[in-house]
């Protein structure tokens, strides 16, 4: 009877039934009887604290009611709830020395800390702060505070969050691979030499981890010098490879952190290098040749279509670009020496690549970042979203337990052995220019 009596009294509104939608029907019922059940909520609350209930006496004296705070809205889920908070006077310092405070709804809270963490989720979806104000004024109705000011309170408590996660220990875990790569943002006042450095690891159960997000001048040695050091500070041994673009800062810094660490070149870069010393005309070809290197069965192969294709550009005049595809090619084919399900996580930096696809989305829409610092944590914040659906590498827990041992492969093959216990990994041999 008491919903029934609850819908008839909110049909005789302003607006008649045959013009009111039933949503706002239904909405208002939802709106009324969550302020009844919150206002219940507090009124048992200072009960509870005094001891008594209202027109009741008790010993020992613990305040008394006196009224209500100034009504105000508490903006939950989609709807905002009017809630008059209930006030106690004279609360002895033995009792409570700061007086009476709520716990249900705490001073100055405006929205639920699920409607918080809703607005905290839409915004690393791709709503900038100013955005804020128009798209929820038509959920929550015009006088709820939803303003910019909401949004810098969730940017501080996302720093609080990047700063414990770039603390945390790495000795749990043993990480195979690790991917490297830089990117420029555009924030701030130095936006062309401001670099985010990040650093990807495979896990010994083949998931994939953040393990480094820093900001860096360009990408120089000394940036990334400064990412390994702390890695390795924290507890990360060498990883067995490194896979990158052919930005020199990030090598010379692992053959001084983790000198022990091999080099695997990225080879979509390697193509972007040798089109840009080739005529337009030629480039598609340079494409198609570079990519039969790289997905060649066996590193043989892939050698005799690189010499054939170095032959062609030297028979057609284009000495730079062949000159180009020999530079630095033992970091080319480091790839031959790991399993071949591994193979296309590691012939490219792609697993950095595609994750900062996901992060320019969201940067993009957030134009109006001046500072680097609110770049970084709003980048960690949305790789943190993006990384729970990161692609594991091929051939599950038990290929990553064989190559962390320290087992040999050769074209992608395991011949059984052991590094301590055969030959050592057969190098490239030395190309004449």
């Amino acid at each position: 009877m008491e919903g029934y009596a609850l819908a008839r009294a909110y049909q005789r509104t302003e607006f008649t039934r045959a013009t009111e939608p039933i949503d706002d029907t239904l909405e208002t019922m939802v709106r009324e009887g969550a302020r009844r059940m919150l206002a219940d909520a507090l009124e048992e609350e200072v009960g509870a604290f005094l001891g008594r209930e209202r027109h009741e006496r008790g010993k020992p004296f613990r305040g008394y009611r006196n009224g209500h705070l100034p009504s105000r809205e508490l903006t939950v889920g989609v709807s905002a709830v009017p809630v008059r908070v209930p006030r106690v006077a004279q609360v002895p310092a033995e009792v409570a020395p700061e007086g009476f405070h709520s716990q249900v709804v705490h001073r100055y809270e405006r929205a639920s800390a699920s409607t918080q963490t809703l607005f905290a989720r839409l915004y690393l979806e791709g709503l900038a702060t100013g955005d804020f104000e128009p798209v929820f004024r038509e959920l929550v109705g015009e006088t709820t505070a939803l303003s910019p000011t909401a949004i810098v309170r969730l940017k501080e408590r996302w720093a609080d969050e990047y700063k414990t996660w770039k603390q945390r220990s790495l000795v749990a875990h043993q990480y195979a691979y690790i991917w490297a790569d830089g990117v420029y943002l555009g924030v701030g006042a130095e936006d062309d030499k401001s670099a985010l450095l990040c650093v990807v690891g495979a896990r010994e159960d083949g998931t994939k981890e953040l393990l480094a997000l820093e900001l860096g001048y360009r990408e120089s040695a000394e940036s990334w010098k400064a990412v390994l050091r702390d890695l390795r500070d924290r507890g990360m041994s060498a990883p067995l490879l490194a896979v990158g673009d052919g930005g020199l800062g990030l090598w010379a810094a692992l053959d001084e952190v983790y000198p022990r660490t091999k080099h695997q070149r990225c080879w979509n870069h390697r193509v972007l290098n040798v089109q840009d010393k080739l005529p337009k005309r030629l480039q598609p070809e340079a494409r198609r040749q570079l990519r039969a290197m790289w997905t060649a069965d066996t590193q043989a192969e892939c050698e005799r279509l690189r010499d054939a294709y170095v032959a062609q550009l030297r028979e057609a005049g284009q000495g730079p670009a062949a000159e180009t595809v020999l530079r630095d090619w033992a970091d080319f084919v480091s790839f031959y020496h790991y399993p071949k399900e591994h193979w296309v996580h590691l012939r490219t930096s792609n697993p950095v690549e595609s994750i900062f696809a996901g992060v320019r989305l969201r940067t993009n829409a957030a134009k109006r970042m001046r500072q680097r610092e609110a770049a970084l944590y709003l980048v960690f914040k949305v790789m943190e979203r993006l990384s729970g659906n990161w692609r594991a590498l091929n051939g599950g827990q038990n290929l990553m337990a064989l190559v962390l041992e320290g087992c040999i492969f050769r074209d992608g093959i395991r011949n059984g052995l052991r590094k301590e216990e055969g030959p050592a990994t057969v190098q490239s041999p030395d190309i004449a220019a």
